[in-house]
């Protein structure tokens, strides 16, 4: 794998031809060569002033010089803390950004952000939290560089969710946009695949297992042998979960550096990239290059791109259009579909698939990805980056995907000849829905829903004695699968509907990791399909319709399926539907009422009063 340093910070000598990107590189460009900006306007607000004496004695007590106080000053933020496995590395990644800033001849001063670990949460209410720390994450960064006046940021999310950074990464992201400031992302990395007796696992290999158990598949001591080897280190998830797929978008937005995405979190070329970070954003700053130059319609739209042909998670979905309403852009739901309609779905990566984003590093990384992509005509290389390059220029310095590899497929040779991400609509889902469909399921499904009144309602369904059970992961994949299993109905066909778990209503639009991982884990994918108004794990394949809109919560048509209702999804047409004539839904609409609110104070209350709809990205600030 090429490294990082061989990718000179300095400015190419020509721009590109295609006319938005040359106006931009022109300018830029013209910005470095001529008087340079001041570097410090944001921080001088602070330093110079003989009024702001007391700023000015404390940046002292921390140590500053009158010469540092003349220096930019750059916010290092970093989602770092020790109970997850995504995030226990990034004090070391920070303060290699750190020593790379110092070494530019900037000041750098770390703080940190919170996080929330969905591989403990997933199946408990803990899952409320995850979505909203996308948000909570984004306004804190948003906070402590606006209230401290620093003058350029790199942030380093690892995974509030310990399969998939996806909530850091927008998070970070959205502050970035917000501010406008310039700024860099440094992806904490992805984990290396654990392994056993010559078997690969990760995380959702261990989610799987217990499905697995159940179902007799393995013993129980295999079943820990899975759990002791999933996560071997530091990192996110491996597969192309929500994680990966978002670190993946960014690079190819032009938010990061090469590779960053598909570095693994424990090569020695990802602290080289830390390192690096700093001269870039020296560059940054001297040709005023900020997010909103960098974030445009159409490097949203290589960001879908990549998605689509990589087979990404839909969380992507959410968060790309809250990224874009960041720097005042509009993302809609057919905008996604317009691209998953026009690319191809190219990669042999989990969960779907058999490869990790380890795989993808040793054939070329998400660069040489990049790379195909642009000879193919798919992406348009004349978006900037934070190389201060464009991304048609990134690709010329690096080298394309290696000879004879078997990830990414041909065009001529893809896994699905369209995107894996469906967009749907219909009486079911007035607004949309996202379906995530990669061609192993097949394009249609009908048959009688089974209705859930949130996740945790399936386990009094199933369960003999509801009045005593009791609600753990353990025991609701165990009940689970032994429903699955045992009920033939099922496998006749049933569309199992989670309802109450939007944005408001869950609240906090909690992932159904848990139910895919059991029906999958009972080899039912093919025999069932799964609705709901939730979100779905990078981790989750199958047969699964989320983000349905309006939420049940908010008088949304799935609030009103009975049991029994046929539901059809036909994904050729981009439709699902109940067979329910309009006058029949508005019968039983008259009877019904909104459920009460299942929190009423704190942070989820308040999420609950500011959330939009998932069609609109669940953001917070508008």
């Amino acid at each position: 794998m090429q490294s990082l340093a061989l990718t000179s910070p300095s400015l190419p000598a020509a721009a590109p031809t295609p006319a938005s990107g040359r106006r931009l590189a022109t300018r830029v460009r013209a910005a470095a060569v001529s008087d340079e900006p001041k570097l410090n306007k944001y921080s001088a607000r602070i330093t110079e002033p003989k009024s702001q004496g007391a700023s000015q004695a404390v940046l002292y007590g921390v140590g500053l010089t009158d010469a540092d106080l003349r220096k930019p000053q750059v916010g290092v933020s970093s989602v770092w803390y020790e109970g997850n496995t995504c995030n226990m590395h990034l004090l070391q990644l920070a303060e290699a950004v750190r020593d790379g800033i110092r070494d530019a001849g900037m000041v750098a001063f770390r703080f940190n952000t919170v996080g929330v670990s969905d591989a403990i949460s997933m199946g408990t209410r803990g899952m409320c939290y995850s979505l909203q720390s996308r948000d909570l994450i984004a306004d804190s960064i948003e906070t402590v560089m606006g209230a401290q006046h620093y003058d350029a940021n790199i942030s380093i999310p690892g995974c509030d969710k310990n399969r998939h950074f996806t909530l850091q990464m927008p998070g970070t992201i959205m502050a970035m946009g917000r501010l406008n400031r310039p700024s860099i992302m440094v992806y904490g990395g992805t984990i290396k695949p654990g392994h056993f007796q010559g078997n690969s696992y990760d995380i959702v290999s261990a989610f799987q297992s217990y499905g697995e158990f159940v179902s007799g598949s393995i013993s129980d001591e295999e079943r820990k042998n899975v759990l002791r080897n999933s996560c071997p280190g530091a990192g996110a998830c491996g597969g192309m979960y929500t994680a990966n797929t978002m670190a993946s978008a960014i690079e190819t937005m032009g938010m990061s550096l090469p590779y960053s995405s598909s570095t693994p979190a424990e090569d020695p070329l990802k602290l080289d990239e830390c390192r690096l970070a700093g001269k870039y954003l020296l560059e940054l700053l001297k040709m005023d290059l900020k997010p909103r130059d960098i974030i445009t319609e159409k490097s949203l739209r290589n960001a879908m791109v990549i998605i689509m042909a990589l087979g990404g998670s839909t969380n992507a979905v959410l968060h790309l259009i809250a990224i874009a309403r960041s720097v005042g852009l509009q993302l809609t739901l057919d905008d996604f579909q317009k691209v998953s309609d026009q690319v191809p779905f190219l990669a042999d990566l989990k969960p779907s698939g058999k490869y990790v984003m380890e795989d993808l590093h040793k054939i070329g990384g998400t660069p040489a990805v990049i790379h195909y992509l642009l000879e193919q005509g798919l992406l348009d290389g004349d978006c900037m980056t934070v190389t201060g390059k464009t991304l048609a220029e990134n690709a010329k310095i690096f080298p394309p995907l290696s000879e004879g590899q078997q990830i990414i497929r041909r065009l001529d040779n893809p896994i699905k000849s369209t995107g894996h991400i469906q967009i749907l609509y219909g009486n079911l889902a007035p607004e949309g829905s996202v379906a995530k469909i990669t061609g192993k399921e097949g394009l249609f499904f009908s048959g009688p829903a089974l209705v859930f009144d949130g996740e945790e309602s399936m386990i009094t369904a199933i369960s003999e004695n509801p009045a005593n059970f009791k609600f753990t992961r353990a025991s609701l994949i165990h009940s689970l699968m032994k429903y699955f299993i045992a009920t033939t109905v099922i496998k006749q066909g049933k569309v199992v509907v989670i309802r109450g778990e939007g944005p408001k209503g869950g609240p906090g639009m909690p992932e159904m990791l848990t139910p895919t991982s059991a029906i999958m884990g009972a080899g039912l994918g093919k025999e069932c399909a799964l609705l709901t108004d939730g979100r779905f794990s990078g981790g989750s394949h199958g047969f699964v319709v989320g983000h349905i809109c309006p939420e049940a919560q908010e008088g949304g048509p799935i609030g009103l399926v009975e049991n029994g209702d046929t539901i059809t999804i036909d994904v050729g047409k981009k439709v699902i539907d109940v067979d329910l004539t309009e006058d029949q839904l508005e019968q039983r609409r008259r009877k019904w009422s909104p459920p009460p609110h299942k929190v009423t104070s704190g942070a989820l209350w308040k999420y609950i009063k500011l959330v939009s709809s998932a069609s609109s990205g669940c953001v917070t600030d508008e």
